[in-house]
């Protein structure tokens, strides 16, 4: 039998079971923070100077572009090219795209993200009702006229939580779902600077596919000229039915390339039409003319901070970002929760009686739940956020290089194409001169009709190269506009290239 406390033992016992309680809590509080052993990933954010773009660079390291200043580009940048249907088809590509209105549902959708992550930091209130008829038990806890009784009991309560994020993990949550949805607003303006430059690319196709249909139709009529010497050159016999039947066969190979390029250029209208999103709209415009484009103004000289303007970039970056507060959230995972819990309302046996005031309750108090032994759960999905994060800086770095890539590519070809073309004038001005010539000489009876073919061959290659070259004069400069992200400007964002090392802490 146990000796019941004396009066003057029991508040020493009381401090005692305190201060065990305290120990006891203290312990706990250690092993659940033990994150020890737990490796941080190796990755690291490339800088501009790892990439070759640093201040000291040039020449050929600072990306081959000459050094000059610039004010980077308009973000309608394909204004300058003074066509007013291409400036119309993109306005109407932008409003009616179907890939930018699921990019901007995608915006909302993470931003809806953005708001659920953020309304944990407030205080959670509900309120219940509850009616129930019961029958209690007479071998049970109730005595009579209780036990044994059918009776109907209610419950109208008021309750309320507010979690105190005294370790972060709510304010990191939301920083990363605030860093994902600014991903995902830059991924909707990279959609849109990809749709602007897809549209202005099949229209610069369609002006190639028109000029090359014109030097088919020149083609077309100057050997029909041909056939007409050849034929009034066999009726006077100064030839055989062999020129007369080489110069008819060039007239069937002409004709089939006209259809050839008229098939093209309604194929690329068709695409031209998807992208605007309203079918039928090319048919409405005049074909354009490679020589009516004016040449859009970009920058020569691409510093690191251009090139982190770019959208995908910027969206990379802030998927870094999201990622660093993911590893943030992991690790506060490893404390405790700590809830303020307050309910009020009444209860009754009878409902009759629920209202009054004897059946009121209420309950104040915190609420400590600590995380002790979860099978190794923390540590692994610590673990896993770190891999997210170093996957997400070796992505970042994947398209960094890429943007240097694409930039660099631009930039030779916008050169190479511009020397081309110069070869080609002076090529096709011989040529055409070495066509003139071989035509008078077989006119006059002083050369063959082979010397014609070949020189016609040559005057072909030449006329179809000048579309070529100038098309994709035009088409370097979308690219490269592109490449610069389209005169993008990250809001509140630093620079992407600055190389500024992720958080580690929670």
């Amino acid at each position: 039998m146990t000796t019941p406390a004396r009066p003057d033992e029991r508040p020493r016992m009381a401090r005692g079971a305190v201060a065990l309680a305290a120990s006891l809590a203290l312990a706990v509080l250690a092993g659940c923070a033990d994150m020890s052993g737990i490796k941080t990933g190796d990755a690291k954010m490339r800088d501009a100077q790892s990439l070759g773009l640093g201040t000291q660079q040039s020449g050929e390291q600072a990306v081959r572009i000459a050094d000059i200043d610039h004010n980077g580009i308009d973000t309608d940048w394909w204004l300058a090219f003074g066509d007013p249907q291409l400036n119309a088809l993109i306005d109407q590509a932008l409003k009616g795209s179907p890939n930018l209105g699921v990019a901007r549902a995608r915006v909302a959708k993470a931003l809806s993200t953005v708001a659920v992550a953020r309304s944990a930091d407030l205080p959670q209130v509900g309120a219940g009702l509850d009616l129930t008829r019961q029958r209690f038990s007479e071998n049970f806890i109730y005595p009579p006229p209780l036990g044994g009784s059918t009776v109907n009991t209610g419950v109208l309560q008021l309750s309320g939580s507010w979690e105190l994020d005294f370790f972060g993990k709510n304010k990191s949550a939301v920083e990363a779902a605030v860093g994902s949805a600014n991903a995902t607003v830059a991924d909707a303006e990279a959609a849109r600077i990809l749709l602007t430059t897809r549209v202005a690319s099949a229209y610069i196709q369609w002006a190639r596919l028109e000029g090359l249909q014109a030097v088919a139709q020149r083609t077309l009529a100057q050997r029909e000229e041909t056939l007409k010497l050849v034929h009034d050159r066999v009726s006077a016999g100064l030839d055989t039915r062999l020129e007369l039947r080489q110069s008819e066969s060039g007239i069937p190979e002409a004709r089939q390339r006209m259809e050839l390029l008229t098939e093209q250029i309604a194929l690329n209208k068709h695409a031209l039409d998807a992208l605007v999103g309203q079918p039928g709209t090319t048919d409405k415009l005049k074909a354009p003319a490679l020589e009516n484009f004016k040449t859009v103004a970009l920058p020569a000289h691409i510093p690191a901070d251009l090139l982190g303007q770019r959208p995908d970039v910027v969206a990379a970056r802030w998927r870094v970002e999201a990622a660093t507060q993911d590893v943030a959230h992991a690790k506060s995972l490893f404390y405790p929760n700590i809830d303020l819990v307050a309910s009020v309302g009444y209860q009754s046996l009878g409902l009759d009686e629920l209202l009054k005031p004897g059946s009121r309750l209420w309950s104040f108090g915190p609420a400590v739940r600590l995380p002790i032994f979860q099978g190794g759960q923390l540590r692994a999905n610590l673990k896993g956020k770190n891999a997210d994060l170093d996957a997400a800086i070796e992505s970042y770095n994947a398209t960094v290089l890429d943007a240097v890539r694409d930039v660099s590519d631009q930039v030779s070809s916008i050169q190479s194409v511009a020397r081309q073309q110069v070869q080609q004038r002076a090529g096709q001005e011989a040529a055409e001169g070495a066509y003139d010539i071989a035509v008078q000489r077989y006119r006059a009876g002083l050369g063959t009709y082979l010397n014609v073919l070949t020189a016609e061959n040559n005057v072909l290659l030449q006329r179809r190269d000048a579309v070529d070259l100038a098309s994709r004069a035009l088409e370097t400069q979308v690219g490269l506009a592109h490449a610069l992200g389209g005169g993008y400007q990250a809001p509140d964002q630093t620079a992407a290239l600055s190389g500024k090392e992720r958080s580690t802490t929670p």
